[in-house]
């Protein structure tokens, strides 16, 4: 897979911008003051569905329906977000939706994919077992399966990206979360086509560190993934074609531990009022562990996600764990 064109994330927000606003881009000063920089935080948080994942969804789903317009159908394997975005998709391009989540799932995120009309199954004990479930299913059904990683995914997830290179000053860093990859190649994406010279830093969850063992193994690494306040970077089995595009265009991942990640959520709602899952939180949590290298540099730090369940954010707020 190469990275998404210019042309191609045009394309891509012409398809995004059609069902949600860009989302925006904020500097904060108490953030600020605490990182010793200035930072520019990308608000993924404020889409439809509280969560980056809605724009891949739409510009997939839109391509899969002009390749298969008698489609009736479609399966996606998920930990929350990415299911509510093909939730969301698929009843707005009026398909049905079938949505596998492992089991003991977020209940909050598995009610929010119901509210979107799609029907939930819970099957597995990790996302990699919900996967191969749901691409069994789709076989099953005949109706297609929205793979995790692909390329229209990455021209979808680009559009977020573009808007923040577009939207704040030139940034000499950015963070980026790692889930299965679709958003830090959409952001190396957008920075490529705008001829930029922004370094790309991946993070992820010293719990679930196959991005990270792979990175350094320079092949694909499978690792436990038992991080327990950010689902969006429990990744098994990073994705072949991701790593690719990591290995060539990411300078270097930082790992940060689950207190690290609570750490920074609690940092982001008392400076910003904004609430962030553990994944959401993971880019500030890497520049609250880099601080001392940032004084005077200009940073981007993606939001990815806001869709934390109540209880686990109370207990993150009140510096506990929940149980």
């Amino acid at each position: 897979m190469e990275l998404p064109s210019s042309s191609e994330i045009n394309a891509a927000q012409a398809i995004v911008y059609r069902y949600m606003p860009p989302t925006p881009q904020y500097t904060w000063p108490l953030v600020n003051a605490r990182l010793g920089a200035e930072a520019w935080i990308k608000h993924e948080n404020h889409s439809p569905v509280g969560a980056f994942k809605l724009r891949g969804a739409l510009v997939y789903l839109d391509r899969l329906k002009q390749q298969r317009p008698g489609l009736a159908g479609v399966v996606a394997a998920t930990r929350g977000n990415f299911g509510q975005g093909v939730a969301m998709a698929a009843r707005l391009y009026g398909l049905k939706a079938a949505i596998v989540v492992p089991q003991g799932n977020s209940a909050e995120k598995n009610r929010a994919v119901q509210a979107q009309g799609a029907e939930l199954v819970e099957e597995g004990h990790d996302f990699q077992a919900a996967f191969e479930f749901a691409q069994r299913l789709a076989e099953m059904r005949g109706h297609a399966f929205v793979e995790s990683f692909h390329e229209w995914l990455v021209q979808g997830t680009a559009t977020y990206a573009l808007e923040l290179f577009e939207g704040a000053p030139a940034l000499e860093r950015v963070y980026v979360p790692i889930g299965l990859g679709s958003s830090i190649c959409g952001v190396a994406a957008a920075r490529n086509a705008l001829g930029l010279k922004t370094e790309v830093v991946g993070v992820t969850a010293a719990r679930a560190p196959a991005y990270a063992r792979s990175f350094a193994a320079r092949t694909v690494v499978e690792a436990a993934a038992e991080t327990e306040i950010a689902d969006g970077l429990a990744v098994r089995r990073p994705n072949a074609e991701a790593l690719a595009q990591v290995l060539k265009e990411v300078s270097r991942i930082v790992e940060v531990t689950d207190e690290e990640i609570r750490e920074a959520m609690r940092a982001l709602y008392e400076d910003t009022h904004n609430a962030a899952e553990g994944a959401g939180a993971a880019a500030m949590a890497a520049a609250m562990k880099e601080r001392a290298e940032l004084a005077g540099k200009r940073v981007g730090l993606v939001l990815t996600g806001g869709n934390v369940d109540r209880a686990a954010f109370a207990a993150v707020l009140d510096g506990r764990e929940a149980h």
